[in-house]
C-alpha cells in the first residue's frame, strides 16, 4: 500500500530539514517546498494526503493559500506558524484549516496531528461520494453542496468531515468527545472553537436559522443531532 503523502511547505530550511526526517521515520512519504508557487505548481500534478504550511511566506499570504487549499483540494491543511496569537488560530480555523501548530513544536506531536487527520476509527458507514438530504446533495468528491434549483456552494475539507459524520449518523446524537475521537485535533477549547466554527460554516451554507437551526441541533451539554433524511447514492 502506497504510504500517504504530506507537503510541507515553509521557507525555512531548518522546519523542513527537521519535518522531513520526522514524517520519513514515520512512514510516510514527503516533499517540501520553500515558496508557495512552487508548492501549488506541485498541486497540479498530485494530490497529497496532507499539507503543512506555515503562514509566513515570501511570496504569497498564507492564510490566503490555505483558504484555497481548503476549498480546492482534498487534502487536510495543518498551519504550522510562529504566529501564537488566539486570533491567528481562530482565523486560520474559519478560513478551512484541519489543525493549527504553534512553532516551537515538538516533532512527535506534529506526526499525531497528521496520523489523527488520516486516522480511520474502522468501515466508514458509507463509501459513497454523494449523500442526499433535504433538498440538498452533497459530493464529497468535489466538495460542493447543490440545492434544489442546482446552485453549487464550496465546502472545505475540515467542514466535510463534520457534514459527513453528521451525514452517516442521522437521528443520533453525536457527543464532543466522539467528534474529538473521529476527527482527530487539538484536544480542549482548540477542538472545541474549531468545531464550533466548522458548524457554524456548515448551518450558513445550509441556509439554516442561526437561532432555530432545522438539521443540525445543538444538544448543550450533550453534543449535536442531524435531523435530517440522508439518502447515499
Amino acid at each position: 500500500m502506497t504510504q500517504p503523502l504530506v507537503t510541507i511547505l515553509d521557507d525555512e530550511p531548518e522546519i523542513r530539514h527537521i519535518l522531513t526526517g520526522a514524517l520519513e521515520d514515520a512512514g510516510f512519504r514527503t516533499q517540501s517546498f520553500a515558496r508557495a508557487r512552487e508548492f501549488e505548481a506541485s498541486l497540479k500534478r498530485v494530490t497529497p494526503d496532507v499539507c503543512l504550511v506555515d503562514l509566513s511566506l515570501p511570496d504569497t499570504d498564507g492564510l490566503a493559500l490555505v483558504h484555497r487549499l481548503a476549498l480546492e483540494q482534498g487534502a487536510a491543511v495543518i498551519i504550522i506558524s510562529g504566529r501564537a496569537q488566539v486570533q491567528d488560530r481562530v482565523t486560520g480555523l474559519e478560513l478551512g484549516a484541519d489543525d493549527y501548530i504553534t512553532k516551537p513544536f515538538d516533532p512527535a506531536e506534529v506526526i499525531a496531528r497528521v496520523r489523527a487527520r488520516l486516522r480511520s476509527t474502522g468501515p466508514a458507514v458509507q463509501n459513497s461520494d454523494a449523500a442526499e438530504f433535504n433538498g440538498w446533495i452533497a459530493h464529497f468528491d468535489r466538495y460542493v453542496l447543490i440545492d434544489e434549483n442546482g446552485a453549487e456552494t464550496p465546502f472545505s475539507h475540515a467542514e466535510g468531515e463534520v457534514l459527513r459524520l453528521f451525514l452517516e449518523s442521522p437521528k443520533r446524537l453525536i457527543s464532543r468527545a466522539r467528534m474529538q475521537e473521529i476527527l482527530g485535533g487539538g484536544a480542549g477549547d482548540s477542538f472545541d472553537r474549531a468545531m464550533d466554527v466548522r458548524i457554524s460554516r456548515l448551518r450558513t451554507k445550509l441556509g439554516e436559522d442561526t437561532k432555530n437551526p432545522r438539521l443540525i441541533k445543538t444538544i448543550y451539554g450533550a453534543g449535536y443531532i442531524f435531523l435530517g433524511d440522508v439518502a447515499w447514492r
